[in-house]
């Protein structure tokens, strides 16, 4: 299992949308998070900055870089690009941060 914490950031004003967007999640994205190996999947947000803090659990990372490749998440990062920051092809700026503590 592999542990990946990532910050994306959202336009101002938009935090009450990005949350509406995430609880409204689609069932078909879910399962594509699923099918791909990702488990334990949390978005925070800093409302001073308006940056997201991602965290989810991975069985694979090869496994998991193959979901940006379905369908499903093409539309999913063109749903979102109006209320967050993204790159040319509509994926969501995001820098991975680096581990420096865990514990169970």
């Amino acid at each position: 299992m592999v542990r990946k914490a990532f910050k994306m950031k959202i336009y101002e004003g938009q935090a009450a949308e990005y949350e509406k967007r995430h609880n409204e999640l689609w069932p078909e994205m879910a399962e594509m998070i699923h099918e791909h190996g990702g488990s334990n999947y949390s978005i925070f947000l800093d409302k001073d900055t308006n940056i997201l803090y991602g965290y989810i659990e991975l069985e694979d990372e090869e496994k998991w870089a193959k979901s940006a490749d379905t369908a499903i998440n093409r539309k999913w990062w063109d749903f979102m690009a109006n209320i967050m920051e993204t790159n040319p092809d509509n994926s969501p700026v995001a820098i991975d941060l680096q581990p420096v503590f865990h514990l169970d």
